[in-house]
């Protein structure tokens, strides 16, 4: 479900409960799955555009606009684990491309900023995919191209720079995760995306070649940075080959949607997600609710499909059920009524 269909169905929840609230909806999204629907109004222009797909077929990307000189896309949109069967799942060769081509096709629109959320890619190539969508060239030692592919990238000896970009990219991260290390790219997202032990192993060693790479042209910061392992490496990627500013997802889209200024006149903030853990709670958009309404002392509740090892928390869960429209609603007027101690119906 979009976020703004959860939004709907937690509203008439809590307007069983609360017949005459004011009840304002803020769709959000970290910069993942979403993205399209919490920031841009009804009626904005979208438009799709064929781009290079995860594993090189052609796939429709969308590209949205905020306004003339903004466009905005998620990356799952050309690179995504969903546009793949199960067994199609090969994050050594699965390329990031269509993100660089989508960027490319922005700017040749008139975009002076183009925001990319990242999230929910089939990808771990460091981002040199979109680089390549953006002109760059990656060579072995005999000066030969690389295929591409998170695969590949252990046999990196050099790049070779792109086309120059006339826009700032914004690239929205809904993880923590670095590059390269234990906790970094390949071994977080490769299992998930289909890398099995030793293909773990190889993509680890493919983004510590890049990195190595990046910081020998100057970006040395990029290896360990926060949210550089997000997408399999496409925020940093993005970072060093278009000049992208990397920021929390979550922050990002709850500052654009006035998050702040609806709190401070809230008696009660509900938020959702598909299921809530103690992951959420770093960086994850309905993680950063949470934060955010205990720190205004607003009491919040969290409706989710299941719910794992958090104490002191209003949450209600579908038991590990997958909730559609009704089952949000029923845990939403649940929550309320809970909330302001109202009798049940």
């Amino acid at each position: 479900m979009s976020p703004l269909q959860v939004a709907e169905a937690l509203a008439e929840g809590a307007r069983r409960a609360l017949p005459d609230a004011a009840v304002l909806q803020l769709p959000i999204s970290d910069g993942g799955d979403g993205l399209l629907d919490a920031v841009l109004p009804r009626g904005s222009l979208r438009e799709r555009i064929t781009v290079a797909g995860p594993l090189g077929e052609s796939v429709s990307g969308e590209l949205g606009w905020v306004d003339p000189e903004t466009a905005i896309f998620e990356s799952a949109t050309a690179c995504g684990i969903a546009l793949l069967r199960p067994e199609q799942l090969d994050p050594l060769r699965a390329t990031s491309r269509g993100v660089g081509e989508l960027i490319w096709e922005a700017v040749e629109r008139g975009a002076k900023t183009v925001v990319v959320g990242l999230g929910g890619s089939a990808t771990v190539d460091g981002g040199t995919g979109a680089a390549r969508g953006l002109g760059w060239a990656f060579l072995d030692a005999h000066g030969e191209p690389l295929p591409e592919g998170g695969g590949s990238l252990a046999q990196l000896a050099e790049l070779e720079g792109g086309w120059g970009l006339a826009a700032r990219v914004i690239a929205l991260a809904d993880v923590t995760t670095p590059l390269v290390g234990p906790q970094g790219a390949a071994p977080v997202f490769g299992p998930q995306k289909g890398a099995g032990p030793e293909g773990v192993k190889l993509l680890s060693r493919g983004l510590e070649r890049l990195a190595a790479l990046m910081a020998r042209h100057g970006r040395g910061d990029l290896a360990m940075l926060p949210g550089g392992g997000a997408a399999g490496g496409l925020g940093a990627g993005l970072a060093y080959f278009a000049k992208a500013q990397l920021t929390r997802g979550a922050e990002w889209v709850l500052a654009r949607v006035g998050f702040d200024a609806a709190l401070a006149k809230a008696q009660l903030v509900i938020t959702g997600e598909g299921s809530f853990d103690k992951t959420s709670l770093v960086g994850k958009a309905p993680g950063e609710v949470v934060r955010r309404a205990q720190a205004a002392r607003t009491r919040v509740a969290v409706v989710a499909g299941k719910v794992e090892g958090l104490v002191g928390l209003h949450a209600l869960d579908g038991e590990g059920r997958v909730l559609d429209a009704a089952g949000i609603a029923a845990l939403a007027e649940r929550a309320v009524r809970e909330a302001f101690g109202l009798p049940g119906p």
